[in-house]
C-alpha cells in the first residue's frame, strides 16, 4: 500500500471486491466500519466520485475524478490500466453526448477497451464486465449508452453535491 493512497475515512465496499482487503494492512487502523482496508483507498474514493458524476451525466467532471487518480500510478499497473480506462470511458460519453462526435467516441472507447483488459471484473467495486460489454456495443451502435449507468457495489449511484465538490477541488 502506498502512503500516498491511504485514507482510513474512505468506507468499506459491499461484497468484496478486488482492491479491498477484509483483514486489512499489517500496519493500517481500521476503516470506517470494522476491520479492512482498501490497497489504494484515494482510488475508491475516485471510483465512487467518478461513477457516480458519470451516472448523472456530468461526463467532464466524472473525467477529472479519473485522471486525477490516474496520475498516483506507475505505468504498467492494475490502478494505473484502470484509472486510464475509465478516463477514456468518461470521455468518450462525452464526446458522444455533449458534442455529438461518436467516431471521437468510438476512438476513446477503442482506448479505454485495450486499458481495461485484464482488470479484474469487480475493481474496486466497477462491474467492469458490464463496462466493457457496454463499450464494445457502442461501437457499433452508440444509442446503446442512452440511460446506460455504470455499477457500483450491485447498484447505479447517482451524484449527489458532494461528488461535484470533489471534482471541484481537483
Amino acid at each position: 500500500m502506498d502512503e500516498h493512497t491511504r485514507d482510513p475515512t474512505v468506507e468499506p465496499p459491499v461484497g468484496n471486491p478486488t482492491g479491498w482487503r477484509p483483514e486489512g494492512a499489517v500496519d493500517d487502523v481500521a476503516a470506517i466500519g470494522g476491520p479492512g482496508a482498501w490497497e489504494h483507498a484515494t482510488l475508491r474514493r475516485a471510483v465512487v466520485h467518478g461513477v457516480r458524476l458519470y451516472n448523472a451525466g456530468e461526463f467532464h467532471e466524472s473525467h477529472d475524478c479519473f485522471e486525477d487518480e490516474w496520475y498516483n500510478y506507475g505505468s504498467g499497473t492494475t490502478e494505473s490500466a484502470f484509472a486510464h480506462g475509465m478516463v477514456q470511458v468518461a470521455a468518450g460519453a462525452y464526446k458522444h453526448f455533449d458534442f455529438e462526435n461518436d467516431d471521437g467516441m468510438r476512438s476513446l472507447f477503442r482506448t479505454a477497451l485495450q486499458y481495461l483488459q485484464g482488470v479484474p471484473n469487480d475493481y474496486y467495486g466497477v462491474d467492469l464486465l458490464d463496462v466493457r460489454t457496454t463499450l464494445t456495443n457502442a461501437l457499433n451502435d452508440p444509442a446503446v449508452l442512452d440511460g446506460w449507468k455504470i455499477r457500483l457495489d450491485g447498484e447505479t449511484p447517482t451524484a449527489e453535491p458532494e461528488d461535484l465538490e470533489y471534482a471541484e477541488r481537483l
